[in-house]
């Protein structure tokens, strides 16, 4: 049995970039009956931020855990084992200046955790996630940043994701975007349909 995690960040009730994962997660379920899907807004439900209480629990051996550290950790390791066992990942992540929602990077630093997600080697660092599993990211953006373009270099988000999921050895993802969201007009409807027909054929 397949299992999706689906992680959206957006507040918006008419996100584009909702809607889009939203869509994508249906045509999903309809492929994979018997599958099971996880879901969290990270926004909504207001995943908290990393404090020094989270990093000294996160920091101590197992073994020698308090019951208030094993608390303090309950939540990420929630998180850490719902990542662990997905196979497909569906990431909503809009663009806000030129980066991801900081909500979207609490849930990241939830999830990248030294023994639990990746460890450090005499080689450097190692992941701890099980290979094989596919990442979807979907953003609505309010411009274009295409490749080979002056634009390109405002585009913050993509480089983060690729490298921070890549720590975690998150290597085989597919980006779609439906660019030009903040410019109204055929712009925004162009680049919508051109994201809904990209969307449409990873799910056929």
């Amino acid at each position: 049995m397949s299992n999706l995690l689906h992680i959206d960040s957006s507040p918006r009730a008419d996100s584009v970039s909702s809607k889009l994962a939203a869509a994508f997660v249906r045509r999903w379920q309809r492929r994979n009956p018997g599958g099971t899907v996880i879901h969290h807004n990270t926004t909504l439900e207001k995943i908290p931020y990393i404090d020094e209480a989270h990093i000294a629990a996160a920091y101590t051996p197992a073994g020698e855990l308090t019951p208030e550290q094993k608390q303090k950790l309950a939540y990420s390791d929630q998180l850490v084992d719902e990542l662990l066992a997905a196979d497909v990942l569906v990431l909503g992540v809009p663009m806000w200046n030129l980066g991801i929602p900081a909500s979207f990077k609490a849930w990241i630093d939830m999830v990248v955790r030294a023994g639990r997600t990746f460890t450090y080697t005499e080689k450097g660092v190692s992941s701890l996630v099980p290979p094989g599993k596919k990442v979807y990211v979907i953003s609505a953006r309010g411009g274009a940043y295409p490749a080979g373009t002056p634009a390109k270099t405002f585009d913050q988000q993509e480089p983060y994701l690729r490298t921070i999921l890549g720590f975690l050895g998150l290597t085989d993802i597919e980006f779609i975007y439906a660019e030009n969201q903040g410019r109204g007009g055929q712009a925004a409807a162009e680049g919508l349909a051109k994201a809904e027909t990209t969307l449409a054929k990873l799910a056929a």
